[in-house]
């Protein structure tokens, strides 16, 4: 894979210097285009040999663009903050939104790479980031995201020339240490696993465009000319619209019985054995929550249901149970302008919670395979497809210790008809009714279709629904606090 980026190819000052105003007048233009239309976000991964020019390159494209919409991040060994949570946040936080480019040094792929080379790790352990990666990157891409990877080679002869070179001047010899020395010695176990990584993971929405380095102009020209061509190419085509109206049709039903018209909505308990056990169950949560071993978990609890079933209600049982200090509640509306222009898990990546500590989503990103699908607010590619990226996205979370549960709150129509004019007849709890509320009644068939398929797609072993029978509110409280205490204590 490497053989033609060791050619030796240069480029003569003469022709450098006649070609980058063009070049840089052409990036400008397409670059005000983006940032002006925002229609998809960039993201550059600039990746490669140490030494062979990583942050020159980018100093060039900072130079040769307008610096305010390019955003670099070189990340590094995680912090303590990142540490205690999943892998992929400190890259999922710092995403570009539409409009603007994002570059990363040391991306997703620089620790499992590490690990293969220094760390004494096997192939089968790369392999599985490899796959997380590339559902990653669909997933970007199915989003609308423009990425393009780039790695810039040195030959091992090359590398060795650009250290001494580097080391023998008194202007750059503070650039070369003993750490990069010791990569150069460790090349040879470099390039299988690099030329490995590219293999898997080069696809047509992500690809690895390999760079020759050796020579700095060739170098710049080279990544500037594929950015341009990228850019130019995306934006020439034509935006298909993804807010369509769907049909929406269950994808596994029976006339009309389900899942949650097998429900049992008579479950109840008395007003006694309600407070008995609130009593019973918000002292058990309180103990796990103050576990020593919650320390080295934390937990995600996700609240859905039918409007006026109680979820509001059931979160400040569970609340009541816990410390304020270590524990957040999200509630989820209709996305700002700022998450609009971001990967529709972005809003909900940034919440997660640090080691030790809880956050409760009121509604969350099922809102994609529910509201948005029922109401025709994207494609149905989108809401399909999305099934999967949320199963990853739990996946990930599961994998580093976070603890996810997952309520559905049910009730049956008729109850919720009940609390509707009983909201509406009471002052206080009038500002809990809105018109969209009476309006979801009218499509009450189709949110049921959609939630019985999001549970058929989405419990899994790690992961799993609750469904909570919440006609009687004291039964829906109890059963939530008890299975989150059986779950903790299942983890812990």
């Amino acid at each position: 894979m490497f053989e033609s980026a060791e050619l030796g190819h240069t480029v003569s000052k003469a022709e450098y210097n006649a070609e980058v105003p063009n070049l840089r007048e052409q990036l400008l233009d397409v670059q005000f285009e983006l940032a002006e239309k925002k229609p998809f976000p960039v993201i550059l991964i600039i990746s490669g040999v140490d030494g062979a020019g990583k942050g020159q390159t980018m100093n060039t494209l900072h130079f040769w663009m307008d610096p305010r919409n390019i955003h670099a991040h070189a990340l590094g060994e995680a912090t303590d903050e990142e540490l205690e949570r999943p892998a992929m946040w400190r890259y999922w936080r710092k995403l570009p939104p539409r409009g603007s480019i994002g570059a990363f040094f040391g991306s997703w792929y620089s620790h499992p790479m590490r690990m293969r080379i220094d760390g004494g790790k096997d192939c089968d352990y790369l392999d599985s980031y490899l796959v997380d990666f590339l559902r990653f990157e669909r997933m970007l891409a199915d989003e609308g995201a423009l990425i393009l990877k780039f790695w810039l080679h040195l030959s091992k002869d090359a590398l060795k020339q650009r250290l001494t070179e580097l080391e023998s001047d008194k202007a750059t010899k503070w650039r070369v240490t003993k750490k990069d020395w010791d990569r150069y010695e460790r090349y040879d176990d470099l390039r299988p696993v690099a030329e490995h990584v590219l293999r898997r993971t080069s696809t047509g929405h992500a690809p690895w465009i390999v760079v020759e380095s050796s020579d700095e102009r060739y170098r710049n020209l080279t990544v500037g000319r594929t950015l341009l061509k990228a850019l130019q190419a995306r934006l020439g085509e034509k935006v298909q619209a993804t807010t369509a109206s769907v049909p929406v049709q269950a994808l596994a039903q029976d006339d009309n019985v389900n899942l949650l018209t097998n429900l049992d909505y008579t479950k109840e308990l008395s007003k006694k054995e309600y407070k008995k056990q609130l009593e019973l169950y918000q002292g058990r949560l309180h103990k796990l929550s103050r576990s020593p071993k919650f320390r080295d978990h934390s937990v995600v609890a996700v609240f859905e249901g039918n409007d006026a079933a109680g979820k509001g209600g059931a979160i400040r049982r569970v609340i009541g149970a816990m410390d304020s200090r270590f524990y957040n509640i999200v509630p989820i509306a209709a996305p700002t302008d700022e998450e609009k222009v971001q990967p529709y898990l972005w809003r909900f990546w940034r919440h997660l919670p640090r080691k030790g500590h809880s956050v409760i989503f009121d509604r969350s990103w099922y809102g994609r395979v529910l509201v948005e699908r029922v109401e025709g607010f994207c494609a149905e590619g989108d809401w399909m497809r999305a099934y999967g990226e949320i199963n990853d996205f739990e996946e990930e979370m599961a994998r580093h210790g976070v603890i996810v549960v997952k309520f559905w709150l049910s009730i049956t129509a008729e109850e919720q008809l009940k609390r509707f004019q009983e909201r509406e007849a009471t002052g206080y709890k009038r500002f809990k009714l809105t018109d969209e509320d009476w309006r979801n009644r009218e499509k009450w068939d189709e949110y049921s279709a959609a939630v019985c398929d999001m549970v058929e797609r989405t419990s899994t072993e790690i992961a799993p629904w609750t469904l909570v029978e919440a006609n009687s509110k004291y039964y829906a409280r109890i059963k939530v606090l008890k299975t989150l205490c059986k779950r903790l204590e299942a983890e812990l």
